[in-house]
């Protein structure tokens, strides 16, 4: 065991902070630290990640992947999370940092393991293992689904070195609102809550065409808003057993039919359930707005998100 430096010491509260209670953050970390699962995370990445050589030896994969997901959990860019990690004890403490032996890895490090995350795709591979880890502790994936997409925004300034605004984002219309960015279609369970499909898209994309994509195919059940409305073709194309229980369109004729309201109605109730994945990835995280130029890269963030807002919503289940 290795001895205890007077940072760490101060880090953990040893005599030095005794009036110092537990804040928000330290459970939260604390909780995460218990389940999220870090060993099948790890070995994920580990075929990619740099092995020790002649040269500078990498930052332990562990740490870098704790380092990784503080950043999404409080929506930080790479310089800010490392200026995090040196002001907040909580922060150094669930990443294993004694600064009384070692320098917390910089913005560039912490860049660098992003583009290995987006080169090699594993954004897309960290979200399917921890389906499975979900699965394997009794969260199965039902026969129910709710489809739903959201608009992530994204710059729509062009007063930029290159005079223009991202090429691979859209803008589209809500409402009599206009909106540019990207979106984000996810197709969640309806008992657990919890996502087990993604795709992003540009904002322009209508929410009904990446509709199969977001099916596991043995859904009995489809639930949706009204974008999802007489899509049953594309519903049965991908899961030949499913009902369509999406939102229909209410007026008719120019009039509101009362029956079909009180059926939406009825419908929404379950498919409320996708409105608290958002709530986590948008809201808790902050992922409201795209932070990289391109879908590649904020499909890696999407992925990984989604993964632990899953992780997040069943947290009563894993503790």
């Amino acid at each position: 065991m290795k001895q205890q430096t007077l940072a760490m010491a101060a880090d953990q509260g040893s005599g030095f902070e005794q009036y110092r209670r537990a804040t928000k953050r330290d459970m939260f970390l604390a909780t995460m630290n218990e389940i999220v699962p870090w060993q099948a995370l790890c070995e994920v990445i580990e075929p990619h990640y740099p092995k020790a050589g002649n040269g500078r030896p990498p930052v332990g994969l562990e740490r870098m992947l704790r380092m990784y997901f503080v950043q999404h959990w409080f929506n930080l860019a790479d310089e800010a999370c490392e200026e995090a990690l040196l002001d907040s004890t909580a922060l150094r403490r669930f990443v294993g940092i004694d600064l009384g032996r070692e320098r917390v890895p910089d913005g560039t490090t912490l860049l660098k393991f992003r583009r290995l995350l987006e080169t090699h795709k594993l954004g897309e591979q960290l979200f399917a293992t921890v389906g499975q880890v979900l699965q394997a502790r009794g969260l199965k994936v039902g026969t129910g689904t709710i489809v739903d997409a959201t608009i992530i925004g994204a710059p729509s300034s062009t007063k930029n070195a290159g005079k223009a605004r991202d090429p691979e984002m859209h803008q589209t219309r809500k409402g009599q609102q206009w909106y540019f960015g990207m979106k984000l279609h996810i197709g969640v369970d309806s008992r657990t809550g919890l996502a087990h499909s993604v795709v992003v898209t540009a904002a322009n994309v209508h929410d009904k065409h990446p509709l199969p994509d977001l099916l596991h195919g043995s859904e009995r059940r489809v639930y949706g808003d009204s974008a999802y409305a007489s899509q049953k073709a594309l519903i049965q194309a991908k899961a030949a057993q499913a009902r369509d229980f999406t939102n229909q369109r209410i007026r008719k004729g120019g009039e509101i039919d009362e029956a079909e309201r009180s059926r939406n109605r009825n419908k929404s109730k379950v498919r409320a359930r996708v409105e608290h994945v958002f709530a986590v990835v948008k809201r808790l995280w902050g992922f409201n707005k795209v932070r990289y130029r391109g879908l590649a890269k904020n499909a890696t963030r999407s992925f990984v998100a989604l993964g632990l807002a899953n992780i997040y919503l069943s947290r009563r289940n894993l503790a």
